[in-house]
């Protein structure tokens, strides 16, 4: 979850859109996910609190605090917080690994993870980590002639460039160069791969989930999202995957841990790997998410997670394995859910139009604007009418079948080929849908149907699907929703869809009419001619965006006199903003700590409110150790830095590049944030590092780990902070 901004705004339009009123200059300075060879770029950070110079939080020549950052393969950020490779992330960064090593009678998402030592490490399956060694950018050296290269030219340069810096790189090292935001940039990437990544300890559920979903995205929070991994290799260092013999890894740099404490207003920064953020687009663009692709994904994320959870209410072995896909889809429901009520809100679109119409007026003052901008917003306008005039309909007929649906994926394969085959060919079909239907989940594909063949009816009048009316059209209501379900239950639960089946399909088929057979054979043949139009009107689009997005960021950044920082896209960054509250609404304050008052305030004995028995009686005897505050543990606190997905499991470091929290959502409030950052309502939802400490050592009796890190600050510190 992050984005990045610089000073006055070299993050370009997304003041523009967010802020109309007149507001401090200081509330403008938090947003933008900067490249870590930009930071010395960015204008006061010493006045805001950084103690450090740029070089010793990036150095292309090593030895930064950057070379203890890491990115882990299934999509989180995490951190090496000792010298023996071990790694801090979030619990849910760890979710998949605690799942997969869980039986019905050990579900270490309940219970947690613990061991007394090394030997006890047990490995995250499907785990690896990439280490970022430099981050360069090479855009002048891509663009040589200072035009903008596109197409053959571009690929030729590209590929030219990356062989002649991988013959460079140290073993090991791959070289790979990016081209972000349509081609305003080009960046260098040189990254090492861990391939051996084990779980050290993760609390259970009731700290790690604590809340659960009603929190997420919620503030205020009482979580204790973190786990302890570590990474290892071969004896000699090199990457190697998990072996009995393999060694912790050295890292160049790990970060150190304050235990001092923060204060309202504190300078923090953060470094990681966020996802994805598209602050730059065309106001059709926003209005496209707004209105037609999130209202979809939410509604086929939660469909996705009701059916997993109907599943799991029978049978225990599937509820632990498919508990991390439902906790995924419900964050994911939440994000595209709560992201396009905060576009309508914040009149997003609204507002981008309003500086489109500023840059029109722009554009018509000057020739030589006019020659070069002239049209680009009508350009964008005619290919995104174009492109969106069924969207709706495109949105469903492009996603369907989804991975969901093994049974009509087959059927949908054999009417979109179109093929007569020989027995051999049978055969190979044969062979290629028993592999595809082999574990599948009958309901989920029947329900997945129902949802794809529901969406169809609400489409608007001018977007029908013409294979979902042929079938339903004469039914309303609840009728149609009955004959839906039959249809879905034929494909999914029914007698005649089998491999067999299906194989027969590429033969010669019998005349009379069989509904069973027939209706879902015509139902994907109409599919596939939908589809292809819908496919072809995003080619068309794809074929003249990129040119057309890049000269209006030009335009834009031109009109503003600004240099845009560039839009994440799951590599380094940096972003930087104070601990601080805010007001979600009228009236309202939310300050930015949370203790263990409030989490015992919120408790109900129940999960996903249920206290430990063990931090009640810690909190009873005043056992906070070295982490307390005021006879009580700070839990999480909020900042104003720039994140979004991928940021989970960042570290929150203060002034002088110590880690004081461990970054694991953002608010209700700052969703949307994809398109546009708002200064006075996106926070950083972060656990601070005494609870992880706290939890770790008391709690969870691993004080081992806690005395392998390095700890600055302490209670000392903060008193004299005080």
């Amino acid at each position: 979850m992050t984005t990045n901004r610089s000073f006055y705004l070299s993050s370009f339009l997304t003041i523009a859109i967010l802020v109309t009123s007149v507001m401090p200059a200081l509330a403008l300075f938090d947003e933008g996910m900067y490249m870590p060879d930009k930071i010395a770029t960015i204008r006061d950070l010493k006045k805001r609190g950084l103690k450090l110079k740029p070089e010793e939080i990036y150095n292309p020549a090593g030895g930064g605090l950057t070379d203890a950052i890491i990115r882990l393969s299934i999509g989180c950020t995490g951190e090496f917080v000792s010298p023996e490779g071990l790694i801090l992330t979030n619990h849910h960064c760890g979710f998949d690994a605690l799942v997969s090593a869980s039986t019905p009678t050990s579900d270490l998402v309940e219970n947690g993870f613990k061991t007394d030592g090394r030997a006890g490490e047990i490995s995250a399956k499907g785990y690896s980590i990439y280490i970022t060694e430099r981050s360069e950018d090479v855009t002048g050296k891509i663009n040589s002639a200072g035009t903008a290269l596109t197409g053959e030219a571009l690929a030729t340069a590209i590929k030219g460039l990356t062989e002649s810096e991988q013959a460079k790189a140290p073993a090991g090292s791959i070289v790979r160069i990016q081209t972000l935001n349509n081609g305003y940039y080009h960046y260098l990437f040189q990254t090492r791969q861990i391939k051996d990544i084990r779980v050290v300890f993760a609390p259970p559920r009731n700290i790690g989930i604590f809340g659960g979903d009603p929190d997420n995205f919620e503030w205020s929070r009482h979580t204790g999202d973190y786990t302890f991994l570590r990474a290892y290799t071969a004896p000699d260092g090199t990457a190697a995957e998990y072996s009995p013999n393999n060694v912790p890894y050295k890292p160049k740099r790990f970060l150190t841990m304050n235990i001092g404490g923060l204060k309202e207003d504190d300078f923090v920064f953060v470094l990681g790997f966020p996802g994805g953020t598209t602050r730059y687009r065309e106001s059709q663009s926003i209005e496209y998410a707004r209105d037609a692709n999130f209202p979809f994904l939410s509604s086929w994320l939660d469909a996705r997670s009701d059916a997993l959870r109907e599943i799991g209410r029978t049978d225990e072995d599937k509820r632990i394995k498919f508990q991390s896909d439902i906790a995924n889809f419900d964050n994911s429901f939440k994000v595209f859910d709560g992201g396009r009520l905060r576009l309508i809100q914040s009149n997003v679109v609204e507002k981008r139009q309003a500086e489109e119409k500023q840059f029109a007026a722009w554009v018509d003052g000057d020739a030589a604007r006019k020659s070069r901008y002239g049209t680009v917003l009508s350009e964008l306008a005619a290919a995104s009418a174009e492109s969106n005039k069924t969207a709706k309909l495109d949105i469903l007929v492009r996603r369907m079948p989804d991975p969901t649906m093994p049974v009509f994926g087959q059927i949908y394969a054999a009417a979109a080929s179109g093929q007569m085959l020989d027995d051999a060919g049978k055969a190979a079909k044969l062979a290629e849908a028993k592999k595809a239907l082999d574990g599948r989940e009958p309901l989920y594909e029947r329900e997945m149907i129902k949802f794809y063949l529901k969406k169809f009816d609400e489409l608007p009048a001018d977007q029908k699907f013409a294979g979902a009316e042929s079938l339903f059209g004469t039914f309303e209501g609840n009728a149609r929703r009955a004959a839906e379900e039959a249809f879905a239950t034929n494909i999914a639960q029914g007698d005649y869809w089998k491999p067999e089946t299906i194989a027969a399909q590429y033969g010669p088929q019998t005349m009379d009419f069989r509904p069973e057979r027939d209706q879902p054979k015509a139902f994907a043949a109409a599919l596939k001619k939908a589809k292809d139009a819908a496919n072809a009107r995003a080619a068309a689009f794809a074929s003249k965006i990129d040119r057309l997005r890049l000269l209006y960021q030009q335009g834009m950044a031109e009109m503003k006199g600004l240099t845009p920082y560039p839009d994440a896209n799951s590599t380094l960054r940096f972003t930087y903003g104070n601990v601080k509250g805010y007001s979600p609404r009228e009236a309202e304050y939310r300050s930015p700590f949370t203790t263990l008052t409030g989490m015992f305030e919120k408790d109900t004995g129940v999960n996903p409110f249920d206290v430990p028995q063990k931090i009640k009686d810690l909190y009873a005897a005043k056992d906070f150790g070295r982490y307390g505050e005021n006879n009580n543990v700070v839990v999480n606190f909020i900042a104003s830095t720039d994140i979004i997905g991928g940021n989970s499991g960042s570290p929150v470091l203060n002034g002088n590049g110590e880690q004081v929290g461990l970054v694991f959502d953002g608010n209700y409030e700052g969703l949307g944030n994809d398109f546009y950052y708002d200064p006075n309502r996106n926070r950083t939802i972060a656990v601070d590092i005494r609870f992880v400490l706290w939890a770790t050592e008391k709690v969870g009796g691993a004080k081992w780990v806690v005395d392998e890190l390095k700890l600055a600050g302490g209670p000392k510190a903060a008193a004299a902070r005080n």
